[in-house]
């Protein structure tokens, strides 16, 4: 059952990565909401889950936490790192950017999303009832994966084929998850300090690049309005999947 409902999460990844590709003419709509989508991501799901989850603290502060700051400076350092050894190559970048961080970005969505196929099994061990309830939410935010996952790919100036691939392991990673669940339990203290790692390092991607990329050639209410909407978007589907 976990199996099949995670064959939804699969089509609505698909679904979101088509509707960011078929967009580019508005592609700073598209930029905005990703942000915001991304935000809401961070700030109303994985970080509430990561302080449940991982709910030891070191020195006074949760455990969640300060892997979250972890995961902010680190996609910081991995960025500089791989923008200064191009610009010591002489390879080309784009804007900027180097193309290696938007597929290691990319790489961590695939990851978060073989999470989320892990955890619908692990609601459906628990019962019917919670499993409808996680897959519901699971289901509804996989839109918004498949969504960043092709604009993050594309942003840093990889070609096409390849932010395709990435978001065919995005779609494919629930299901993984999922039918993983019927061999290995992972333990919650170690599922809690990898969502607040990852939800770091989004956040970082969302503030220092998707919505400054959004906003740098036009600055209009309308990019505006999308990232409130992405934000608005995440917190609906929370409060229904509560």
């Amino acid at each position: 059952m976990a199996v099949f409902v995670a064959l939804g999460a699969f089509l609505m990844t698909l679904a979101g990565g088509w509707t960011a590709q078929r967009v580019t003419d508005r592609r700073h709509l598209v930029l905005g909401l990703a942000g915001g989508l991304m935000l809401g991501v961070v700030g109303l799901d994985l970080l509430p889950e990561a302080l449940e989850a991982a709910g030891e603290e070191v020195y006074g502060v949760p455990a969640a936490l300060l892997l979250f700051v972890a995961g902010f400076l680190l996609a910081h350092l991995v960025e500089r790192l791989l923008a200064v050894r191009q610009a010591a190559h002489g390879a080309e970048e784009t804007d900027g950017r180097a193309p290696e961080v938007g597929l290691t970005a990319a790489a961590a969505m695939v990851g978060h999303s073989a999470m989320d196929g892990v955890a619908i099994g692990a609601a459906f061990q628990v019962g019917g009832g919670m499993g409808a309830a996680v897959a519901v939410a699971v289901i509804a935010h996989d839109f918004a994966d498949g969504f960043n996952t092709y604009t993050i790919t594309s942003l840093y100036g990889n070609a096409r084929r390849r932010a395709l691939a990435m978001l065919f392991a995005d779609a494919a990673a629930p299901v993984v998850g999922a039918a993983c669940t019927t061999f290995v339990t992972i333990p919650e203290t170690l599922l809690g300090g990898y969502l607040g790692l990852f939800g770091g390092a989004l956040l970082y991607l969302a503030a220092a690049e998707i919505l400054p990329e959004a906003h740098h050639e036009h600055p209009a209410r309308s990019t505006v309005l999308c990232t409130i909407a992405g934000a608005a978007f995440i917190w609906l589907v929370v409060g229904m999947a509560s």
